[in-house]
């Protein structure tokens, strides 16, 4: 998640809803169980064989306008009225695709507006156990869950342990109310003025910058200890104290402002203990009790709903010693119950590879969000027409900073033994929290040989709504386009068969889903060199060996081949004398292995080829 808005003081409204009166009143407590739970299941087989689709729910179909309130389809920050039953209204064209993994929005109540924007992006808490109205009821969800298993689909549900919404704020000026103020601080000597100037200290009280001491109260005479925090009361925006009822406790809560660039102290320590920016406050996890409620939570929803698994927003912000408890915790609370193989994987916002690593060692989490891979590889090698010869820096570099032992009571194989960390990485071009691949470089062949690239490799590929359908959206919030809207459900779009045929191949071939990964060719040249542009490797399972060759190279045709720089051509795993198809290409083409083993491959700019064994 990536939320950053300016906030102000809010005025109250007067105006009162009956449908947030009602969802309050019927705001259920932690302790009083929803019936007619399902009896868990296990749906997957190898996580490596799904591709995950991610929806932002309030942006995919609106399949129930008796939901629609506070809806604003002109708006990129109002509700749209996306909801649970139009997800499974398009479940058809989710299987057309081919899609196998449905990763959604939080499922939890949230903060309806703040500061003019709407929360139906799902990451504003402020009922962890009650179902967001917007997107429908408890068993509307169950039913979205046991109709996408008719159809071998799962659901991944996402997770927030790290905040609650914009619920409370510093009353450091100890006047009861919520202020903004500016401040002269002092005299301090300005080197580009060259001469003495007053600092002036700028505070709003609902997302003050982080003090390690913890927030303070203070007035012109001079600070009064720690800031009372005071709860929000408005219930026309659901901004009233969080449930269940123990988040209430002032305690449980880090209190120490926002994360901002650091000043002096440790910044990690800040990251994992701040407000995330837009006044979302911090959860303190370190806390024994803390840790037993979120464990409480969201087994629980996976309990109500048969759920698959978790995909878990801003894990870098959470103490790291937290997910050594909560993973292994609900592995077992499920597994006790038939749930097995239930897949968690988070999300650490960060381009340093070491970073996202750390949160897969053992004992943590089966997998993480490559987005390393993202900034180095989509963007830059297809996006940015940078080497190839950067895909196969970043492989070597994996497993130093990935877990290369399966999780204990992790995900596991067809026959049940345990998957690496490193060899599960979510793998995605684009998401809900960055531009849209074709905003940031406007090159849809490019788009199409990223895709390419995403459903051939190693790890688990994971496509963003709307990219099937080139969908072109900038910076948060123009990425959460409106589906239906748009008409985003062409079937017949370039695109989309391009994805869907990339798909089937994948679900053919064990080798593109379960097979070892192992780069035959990549390129240090980028102009117009023989081989600019190659990335080449063969995947292998069970005696089947699959060699994919793809060109990212937007000008010309490329080969793997550097014969005209005094090199050879490529080295294959296949005997001399093999003869090679390109089945995605579907049309007989077909390439020799040589008598010493090797191959020259030609791919045109922008594609790629997947070849077998005649």
């Amino acid at each position: 998640m990536r939320l950053f808005a300016n906030r102000i003081p809010l005025v109250r409204t007067a105006m009162l809803s009956a449908f947030l009166v009602v969802s309050v009143a019927l705001s259920s407590c932690f302790d009083v169980p929803y019936t007619d739970a399902p009896e868990l299941s296990v749906e997957v087989d190898d996580w490596r064989d799904e591709v995950i689709y991610q929806i932002v729910t309030d942006r995919f179909e609106n399949g129930n306008p008796n939901l629609d309130y506070r809806v604003d389809t002109t708006s990129l920050t109002a509700w749209h009225g996306g909801d649970w039953q139009g997800i499974i209204d398009r479940l058809d064209y989710l299987e057309e695709l081919g899609v196998t993994a449905l990763w959604i929005s939080p499922p939890f109540q949230v903060v309806e507006e703040d500061a003019g924007i709407a929360g139906y992006h799902g990451y504003w808490p402020q009922n962890f156990v009650r179902a967001n109205p917007h997107f429908g009821d408890l068993p509307t969800l169950r039913r979205l869950v046991d109709e996408a298993h008719d159809r071998d689909m799962k659901i991944l549900l996402d997770v927030i342990v790290n905040h609650i919404g914009q619920l409370f704020y510093y009353d450091i000026n100890l006047n009861g109310q919520p202020d903004e103020h500016v401040e002269g601080s002092g005299m301090v000597y300005d080197e580009e003025f060259g001469g003495m100037q007053s600092e002036v200290l700028r505070t709003t009280e609902w997302d003050p910058d982080y003090d390690p001491r913890g927030i303070q109260s203070r007035t012109s005479l001079g600070e009064s200890g720690p800031a009372p925090i005071i709860w929000t009361d408005m219930p026309e925006l659901n901004r009233v104290p969080p449930k269940p009822e123990v988040f209430q406790n002032p305690e449980w809560y880090h209190r120490r402002g926002r994360v901002v660039t650091p000043w002096g102290w440790d910044f990690r320590d800040m990251v994992e203990t701040g407000d995330f920016p837009g006044g979302l406050k911090a959860i303190d996890t370190t806390l024994p009790e803390v840790r037993d409620e979120m464990v409480d939570i969201w087994a629980w929803w996976i309990e109500e709903t048969n759920a698959d698994g978790f995909r878990i927003d801003t894990v870098k912000h959470v103490e790291k010693d937290f997910w050594a408890e909560f993973a292994p915790r609900i592995r077992e609370r499920l597994a006790e119950q038939g749930k097995e193989n239930f897949m968690m994987f988070g999300e650490i916002f960060d381009g340093g590879d070491d970073v996202i690593g750390r949160y897969t060692a053992p004992g943590k989490l089966d997998s993480a969000f490559y987005f390393s891979h993202k900034f180095q590889v989509f963007d830059d090698v297809f996006g940015r027409g940078e080497a190839t010869s950067n895909i196969e820096t970043l492989f070597e570099q994996r497993p130093d900073n990935y877990g290369t032992t399966p999780q204990p009571g992790g995900i596991t194989d067809s026959d049940g033994n345990g998957i690496a960390p490193v060899d599960a990485l979510v793998n995605f071009i684009d998401n809900h929290d960055v531009a849209r691949f074709l905003f940031d470089f406007d090159d849809v062949d490019a788009l199409r040989a990223s895709l390419f690239y995403l459903l051939t490799m190693d790890g688990i590929p994971c496509i963003y709504y709307g990219t099937e359908q080139d969908f072109d959206g900038g910076n948060d919030p123009a990425n959460r386009e409106n589906m239906w809207l748009a008409d985003g459900f062409d079937t017949e779009s370039e695109t989309f068969q391009h994805t869907r045929r990339l798909i089937e191949l994948r679900k053919q071939l064990a080798p593109l889903r379960r097979g070892d990964f192992q780069i035959r060719w990549a390129s240090e040249r980028t102009g117009d060199e023989q081989d600019a542009g190659i990335i080449a490797f063969e995947r292998t399972y069970d005696g089947e060996t699959v060699l994919v060759v793809v060109n990212a190279n937007a000008e010309h045709s490329s080969e793997t081949s550097a014969t005209s720089l005094g090199g050879g051509a490529m080295p294959v795993s296949f005997s001399a004398d093999t003869e090679l198809v390109d089945i995605f290409a579907d049309d007989g083409t077909s390439f020799s292995v040589d008598g010493s083993g090797e191959v020259t491959i030609d791919v045109p700019p922008q594609s790629g080829r997947i070849l077998v064994e005649q």
